[in-house]
């Protein structure tokens, strides 16, 4: 007789219990706080520090110089642009070595205590970073405290570690056979979010300025904390009391890599890491320059159109969610992700090239298969461990993906700058060519895991 299902503990008199269990939301919330901010500190940036160098009025600028071939040559513009690329990477810089610590210690603690503190934890930090953003606006402090605001919120695992305590809470709440399902459901709330803050945010801004929707974005901070202090139901089901500053949380995820069960889940986690980790860096490096090709010379965006190109690539959220449920009905997971990689390689080789409005929403829809790889990746790491350690892993996942934005902001936001003189879409082409090498990863394990599988059925057939 199969043993009744855990219940979950007694409440406490006088004490309601949360009765959601959907972590979708917050995570929606969250993301339409970093889709607000993301394209428009950037443009910040450029408006703020073009003023200081005398390059403040962009639009007549646009107006006057895009349409001609010097507009290219124009050494006041690729200085101002250059300087918003340094500024991206310092803050980014900051923001990856504070959040390495922070998201290591609270991931693997909330195997233990539950993913509810480690959710309230980095939405109340985005809340304060924004606000001190704003502060930055209102009162036109240096660009510098933006990387002040990004260390204080990284002190509480930033973005990142509300991906990763959102992602180990679907595994909690899933079961293996659906779990890739799942994930590309939270990752299309990525999408759908991000596509609202880029289209309200590009209009938004060309409407009213800066200071209204980085309110938004504030807000959005706030309730996400909110929604998962009182209305998210833990999904740990065993919580116990830990202590939050040890090494042990460290050590927990040390030994994912070193001591698995299986020796084929070493290489397997290793490889589908580091496979992750190529794929992120190239979406990050190339989600981190497209504001600033699209500014320059020869594209000469508004904010408009900004926003509609931020919400073209959000898009490609949704569009790899039906595509990966369309594909799992006739193939392998994997060769799902292998047909997303291919989508993504031919959007960016197609972006490089893009010197036309039409080219460049053109590159952006062939990628509307490009974020079918990483559900895919994600699912797979899931079932290489236990329950137990899905924190640990996803805390992990996180500090792959916090070295994807450091690796991603030092080499694209360096290599575009350097590559200006002779093709601007360069960054792009080289992402296109990184992404050779996943897709290789991706394709032998599954060759591997085919024959091993082989071999074990013939070796089962032939046993008496």
């Amino acid at each position: 007789m199969a043993a009744p299902p855990p219940t979950e503990p007694p409440v406490p008199p006088g004490r309601c219990r949360p009765s959601l269990l959907a972590v979708e939301p917050l995570l929606f919330l969250a993301t339409v706080s970093l889709g607000l901010q993301g394209p428009l500190a950037t443009q910040y940036l450029w408006d703020r520090l073009g003023a200081e160098h005398g390059y403040s009025d962009r639009n007549s600028t646009d107006s006057a110089g895009c349409g001609n071939g010097n507009a290219t040559a124009d050494p006041l513009r690729q200085e101002v642009e250059a300087l918003v690329s340094h500024w991206n990477l310092y803050i980014n810089l900051g923001g990856f070595f504070v959040s390495l610590f922070s998201v290591t210690l609270f991931g693997p603690w909330s195997d233990s205590v539950g993913r509810r503190p480690a959710l309230i934890l980095p939405a109340a930090g985005m809340a304060l970073q924004t606000a001190i953003y704003l502060l930055v606006m209102y009162l036109e402090l240096h660009v510098a405290f933006f990387l002040l605001g990004r260390v204080l919120s990284s002190l509480t695992g930033d973005y990142s570690l509300i991906l990763a305590s959102c992602f180990s809470y679907v595994a909690d709440t899933s079961e293996r056979r659906a779990r890739t399902f799942r994930v590309a459901i939270l990752e299309a709330c990525l999408g759908t979010a991000g596509m609202v803050a880029s289209i309200g945010g590009g209009q938004w801004r060309k409407a009213q300025g800066y200071i209204n929707p980085f309110w938004l974005a504030f807000a959005a901070s706030l309730a996400a904390a909110l929604y998962a202090a009182f209305f998210l139901r833990e999904s740990v089901k065993q919580k116990k009391a830990a202590k939050l500053f040890t090494l042990s949380h460290y050590k927990a995820v040390y030994r994912l890599y070193t001591a698995p069960e299986h020796l084929s889940s070493r290489w397997k986690l290793a490889l589908y890491s580091l496979a992750f980790f190529l794929i992120v860096t190239v979406h990050f490096g190339a989600k981190d320059l497209y504001v600033l090709y699209e500014l320059g010379f020869p594209l000469c965006w508004a904010s408009d159109l900004i926003g509609y190109g931020s919400a073209a690539s959000y898009l490609a959220y949704l569009s790899s969610l039906v595509g990966l449920r369309l594909l799992q009905l006739c193939l392998e997971d994997t060769w799902v992700a292998e047909i997303g990689l291919i989508s993504n390689i031919a959007g960016l080789v197609v972006i490089s090239l893009a010197t036309t409005t039409a080219l460049m929403f053109t590159g952006y829809g062939i990628l509307f298969l490009s974020m079918a790889a990483t559900p895919v990746i994600r699912s797979k790491l899931s079932k290489l461990v236990s329950e137990m350690e899905q924190g640990a892993l996803f805390a992990s996942v996180a500090c792959v993906q916090g070295l994807c934005s450091l690796v991603a902001t030092g080499v694209f936001n360096s290599l575009y700058p350097a590559t200006l003189h002779f093709m601007r879409g360069f960054p792009f082409l080289f992402g296109a060519i990184i992404l050779l090498i996943p897709a290789a990863i991706l394709g032998w394990i599954q060759i591997w895991d085919s024959k091993h599988n082989y071999n074990n059925f013939q070796d089962a057939s032939l046993s008496p």
